[in-house]
């Protein structure tokens, strides 16, 4: 990937036409296609170049329903599909986003070791103008994605082989406490069919992005 590049198209966004406005940017792709790691580069980029709090990081993830309500349900073995999110809670979030200037917006976000959504890691602030959010539904076509979309100035496909996004989904499984095998399964059995519904909606986004080499970027706990 041309690292200028991703950091120039969201540049862009704050300084053509509407850019007084809030400007959200959305990235959607499949799991492991870097979209968390991409999303904290711009951020990164944007509030080095243009002053700090002027970009902010909005994760899909930060709406995973906590394991207890997995199991209320009887979701934790599809842990990551589309029904174990609070879907609509992202929604009016971004609504919120789009419709207040006048406070301190917090954000929640998702954290690998403890395995669970955890509140308010992220802020938007009134002096932001670039929100960057991402999550693999973004571009699905069941309600309520459409809703969030309408939100979005830009939605950008992140795409990456699927043989590298194999390999970051088995290493981030090991990591969080799977072996060989559980891991491998999980991939299988609930990161593919995901990745392959995520897929579908690629149609539906502004521009396609390569996730493939992507610059390290410190993790606070939110997944790819």
């Amino acid at each position: 990937m041309n690292e200028a590049q991703p950091t120039a198209l969201a540049l862009g966004l704050l300084r053509g036409p509407g850019s007084t406005a809030r400007t959200i940017l959305g990235l959607a792709g499949p799991p492991g296609a870097g979209k968390s790691t991409l999303a904290r580069h711009l951020v990164a980029e944007i509030d080095r170049i243009e002053g700090p709090g002027t970009a902010a990081y909005v994760p899909l993830d930060g709406f995973h329903l906590s394991a207890a309500q997995l199991d209320r349900l009887g979701l934790a073995h599809r842990k990551g599909a589309p029904a174990t999110f609070d879907a609509h809670g992202y929604v009016a979030l971004l609504r919120r986003i789009a419709e207040d200037r006048f406070q301190d917006i917090y954000v929640p976000d998702f954290d690998r070791t403890l395995d669970e959504p955890v509140a308010a890691r992220h802020v938007v602030h009134p002096h932001t103008r670039l929100v960057i959010t991402e999550g693999n539904y973004l571009a699905a076509a069941d309600a309520p994605w459409p809703d969030a979309r309408r939100r979005l100035r830009e939605l950008w496909y992140v795409h990456t082989d699927d043989a590298v996004r194999e390999q970051r989904l088995l290493s981030r499984h090991r990591d969080g406490g799977r072996d060989e095998t559980a891991a491998r399964r999980w991939v299988i059995g609930n990161d593919h069919p995901n990745g392959e519904y995520v897929k579908a909606g690629r149609s539906l986004c502004t521009r396609t992005v390569s996730g493939s080499d992507l610059p390290a970027v410190p993790d606070r706990g939110s997944v790819l």
